[in-house]
């Protein structure tokens, strides 16, 4: 498999919003095709507000963690169909094997957009309950394909501590989980709040550091350029983003 792939995910509040997820994409296929600054770029859809509206009926009915667990990885599975179904030139792939095989053959730039269900009902390798999230489903995957890291594409810049205007650069699941458990992270609002995650789903932490896999988060939104400029110019140090590494 080509050094230069990578694994993103790209969440809900990107993947709703036409203008965001056009600057993502846009920006993707500059990094692969024009640039060639990367071979392959693996998509993993967020849940969005079909997972949300998902938790919410669980919270309501009860309606269980098993069922709930695999309806919110169904609705990854749609938004991934439903974007490549929208830009042609993006690949869909449900078949771990096919996707393995083909970047393993590296001939060719690709950008794809990997549905995860039928993987993870055969492995089942998570727990079933709302601490996990399409972060901790494309950190699972990133391991899978043996890939050194994990890209979030979210509609922040990054991490903040409450007060300090400038984002965390860099930081350790041990100094994440200590700033988190002080409520020293700046607050991310209401949408946050429904996904019980600020940034990040709690799990995630786990896994960063079972896998030895970093995650970095890149802001998608609209004409900021984040995830360009960062592979463009990973040496300046004016580009915006939260890199969370193992210990």
């Amino acid at each position: 498999m080509p050094d230069d792939s990578i694994i993103v995910k790209i969440g809900g509040k990107i993947l709703e919003h036409p203008e965001n997820l056009d600057a993502t994409l846009i920006q993707f296929k500059i990094i692969v095709f024009e640039r060639k600054l990367l071979h392959n770029i693996i998509i993993i859809s967020g849940g969005g507000s079909y997972a949300n509206f998902i938790r919410k009926i669980d919270a309501k009915l009860n309606i269980g963690d098993d069922l709930a667990h695999w309806m919110a990885i169904l609705a990854m599975e749609y938004n991934g169909i439903k974007l490549s179904e929208k830009y042609s030139d993006i690949q869909y792939i449900n078949n771990f094997e096919v996707l393995y095989e083909l970047l393993k053959n590296g001939k060719k730039r690709h950008i794809i957009v990997f549905g995860p269900y039928n993987l993870l009902y055969s492995k089942d390798p998570l727990p079933h309950n709302w601490r996990i999230t399409s972060d901790s489903i494309t950190i699972y995957i990133a391991h899978q394909l043996g890939l050194n890291e994990c890209f979030l594409i979210k509609d922040i810049d990054g991490i903040y501590i409450k007060g300090q205007k400038q984002v965390i650069k860099e930081i350790s699941t041990t100094e994440y989980n200590y700033l988190k458990k002080s409520s020293k992270l700046a607050d991310f609002g209401n949408y946050y709040e429904i996904k019980r995650s600020k940034p990040i789903d709690s799990y995630l932490l786990e896994l960063i550091d079972k896998y030895k896999i970093p995650c970095i988060i890149l802001n998608g939104e609209n004409k900021n350029f984040r995830i360009q400029n960062y592979f463009e110019e990973k040496k300046n140090n004016k580009m915006i983003y939260t890199k969370i590494y193992f210990v």
